[in-house]
C-alpha cells in the first residue's frame, strides 16, 4: 500500500496506492471543503498535477447530506472527480466551531451556523458517512484542541479521543470496507507524553496511515516541528504520514524534512481570494499599487496558466474590479506553485539533492 522508494535523511520519497489512483509523497492535498476546490475543474486540479483532494465530512454532512450524494452515486461521482479523496471526518470543526458546539463522551452536537439546526457527530455517524460516500481515505473522529490550553484539558482531550479513536476503528472495522483506507490521528498539543500516549493507543490498532492533528491552529512554527520531532523516532516508518492543515511552502518544506508525507491547507486557495500570491522570492499582494503598470508575470520562472499569458498589471486590474476572473487566476497560479514545489521536492529527493534545494528555496524566499 505505502512504499518508500528513497529517503534522505528523514525526507521520505514514496507512493500511496489507492484503488483509484497512486499518491506519490511527499503529497499537497488541495481542499474542497465542500465538494470543490474555489474556482477550479476537477480537470483543471488533476492537470495542476494533484493526485488526490480534501473534503470535509461535517460540511458535506450538513448539507446536501448522505441521502442526496448517494442519490448521485457517490462522492466521486458527485463532484467530477475520480481520483482518490481524503474526508475530514469533522474533528476540526470542534475547534472552529467552538462556540456553536457541545462536546459529551457520545460525541459533538453541532449548532448549524446556517440555520441553526441541531447536528450531531460521533465516531460512529462519521466514519459510517465517510464509508457511505466512498471515500479513498477515511479519518477517525477526533477532538481537535486548541493551542493554549491548559496540560488537564489537553489530559482530558487526548483520552477523549483515544476512546472516539477505538470506536472509529471498530466502526471502520464492521464496515469491511476493501476499498478504503482508515487513517488515525495523533493528539496531545505540544506534551510529548501526551502525544506519545496517543500514538501507543493508536499503533495497538492496524490504521493504515497516521496523521499529527491539533497543528496548525495558531502555534508558533517552533513548537509545530519540536511536536514533529519528538514524535519522529516513534512513528512506524511503514506508515504514511500526514501533517493536516499546514502550510506555507517553508512549513512544507520544513516539515518533509522531518518526515511528513502528506499535506493539506487552505493558504493557496483562500489567499488567491485576497490577492496574495507565491512567488519563489516570497510572497506578494496584487492589489499594492506597485503592480499597476507592471507587464511581468508573478514569476518568472512559474509555467502555469496565468504566469505564460497574463501580466502582473492585467491581475491588479481584476481584483480592483472584482472580476471572478481575477480569482481563478490566482487560484491557478497558487495551485500550481504548491504542487509544483512538490513535484520538485519528489524530483530532489530522487537524486538525494533534498537538503540542498530546501536551504536554497527557503534562503531565497526569505530574502
Amino acid at each position: 500500500m505505502f512504499e518508500i522508494l528513497n529517503q534522505e535523511g528523514h525526507a521520505r520519497l514514496g507512493r500511496l496506492v489507492c484503488q483509484r489512483g497512486v499518491i506519490r509523497t511527499p503529497a499537497f492535498m488541495p481542499v474542497g471543503t465542500y465538494g470543490s476546490v474555489k474556482s477550479m475543474l476537477p480537470d483543471e486540479i488533476k492537470s495542476l498535477g494533484a493526485d488526490i483532494i480534501l473534503t470535509n465530512a461535517y460540511h458535506m454532512y450538513e448539507r446536501p447530506g448522505l441521502s442526496l450524494i448517494k442519490e448521485q452515486g457517490g462522492m466521486h461521482r458527485f463532484i467530477g472527480w475520480d481520483s482518490p479523496i481524503l474526508m475530514d471526518s469533522g474533528g476540526y470543526q470542534v475547534f472552529s466551531l467552538d462556540d456553536l458546539n457541545t462536546i459529551t463522551e457520545d460525541g459533538v452536537k453541532f449548532k448549524s451556523p446556517i440555520n441553526g439546526s441541531d447536528i450531531f457527530l460521533s465516531p460512529e455517524i462519521s466514519i459510517n458517512f465517510q464509508v457511505d460516500c466512498g471515500i479513498d481515505i477515511i479519518m477517525i473522529f477526533d477532538e481537535c484542541p486548541p493551542y493554549g490550553c491548559d496540560k488537564a484539558y489537553l489530559e482530558r482531550s487526548t483520552d477523549l479521543s483515544i476512546r472516539w479513536a477505538q470506536r472509529s476503528f471498530q466502526t471502520f472495522q464492521k464496515r469491511n470496507s476493501d476499498h478504503a483506507k482508515l487513517f488515525g490521528i495523533i493528539q496531545g498539543g505540544e506534551y510529548p507524553d501526551l502525544r506519545l500516549k496517543s500514538l501507543e493507543a493508536l499503533l495497538e490498532m492496524s490504521f493504515d496511515g497516521l496523521a499529527i492533528g491539533g497543528l496548525a491552529v495558531g502555534e508558533p512554527e517552533e513548537l509545530r516541528l519540536k511536536v514533529i520531532n519528538d514524535l519522529n523516532p516513534y512513528l512506524p516508518s511503514d506508515k504514511p504520514r500526514y501533517l493536516m492543515g499546514v502550510g506555507t511552502p517553508v512549513d512544507l518544506l520544513n516539515s518533509i524534512a522531518q518526515g511528513i508525507d502528506m499535506f493539506d491547507c487552505v493558504i493557496p486557495t483562500r489567499h488567491a481570494r485576497t490577492g496574495q500570491l507565491f512567488t519563489n522570492h516570497g510572497p506578494i499582494n496584487i492589489r499594492n499599487a506597485q503592480f499597476k503598470n507592471s507587464n511581468q508575470p508573478i514569476d518568472e520562472k512559474c509555467g502555469c496558466l496565468t504566469c505564460q499569458k497574463f501580466s502582473l498589471s492585467y491581475l491588479h486590474h481584476l481584483d480592483k474590479c472584482k472580476e471572478i476572473l481575477g480569482i481563478r487566476l490566482n487560484t491557478i497560479h497558487n495551485l500550481y506553485f504548491y504542487l509544483n514545489l512538490m513535484e520538485t521536492a519528489r524530483e530532489q529527493l530522487r537524486v538525494n539533492n533534498f537538503q540542498q534545494f530546501k536551504k536554497e528555496f527557503i534562503a531565497n524566499y526569505m530574502l
